[in-house]
């Protein structure tokens, strides 16, 4: 039996933040110190920060392009999608970060979830193959293999509980 777009609407919004079968984007996250935000873990090329800023930064641009009639690819890989300070800049920069991107998720998460949206549709500036649905499982899919990244990092910090 055929299922409804609908579900397949559903089940892709809730993949950008599935639980299922890694850990959330919440739970990563959560209860770092400020001190350990930007420690180095021997092994380990980039911080707690650095991973957080850069899924926020790529998820942003991923979700410009698949909205944006004016998208402009105006940032240069990898230089513009990681940070160059290992630490936040500033107190409040961690807890900004994540409301940042947690912000672009639930944009992602609502063009998803829209029955309306043709999720085949070629992303306005793009080509016909980068298509909405291809710009939301290719978020999904980066946020995963950092998020993995990330409790690496901090389970070799010792501040993974």
């Amino acid at each position: 039996m055929a299922q409804s777009p609908d579900l397949l609407h559903s089940q892709l919004a809730s993949l950008l933040d599935w639980e299922e079968a890694h850990v959330g984007f919440d739970k990563a996250t959560s209860g770092i110190a400020a001190d350990k935000c930007g420690a180095h873990a021997q092994g380990f090329e980039h911080s707690p920060w650095q991973l957080l800023e850069h899924l926020r930064i790529a998820q942003k641009d991923i979700l410009d392009f698949c909205v944006s009639a004016t998208y402009l690819h105006d940032l240069s890989w990898p230089e513009d999608y990681w940070p160059t300070d290992q630490a936040p800049p500033h107190a409040a920069a961690w807890n900004e970060s994540i409301a940042n991107y947690k912000a672009d998720r639930e944009a992602l998460r609502q063009l998803a979830q829209d029955a309306r949206a043709d999720l085949l549709a070629p992303v306005p500036t793009g080509n016909a193959n980068q298509t909405v649905l291809r710009g939301i499982l290719l978020a999904a899919s980066h946020a995963s293999y950092h998020l993995g990244q990330l409790v690496a990092v901090r389970r070799a910090l010792g501040i993974w509980t």
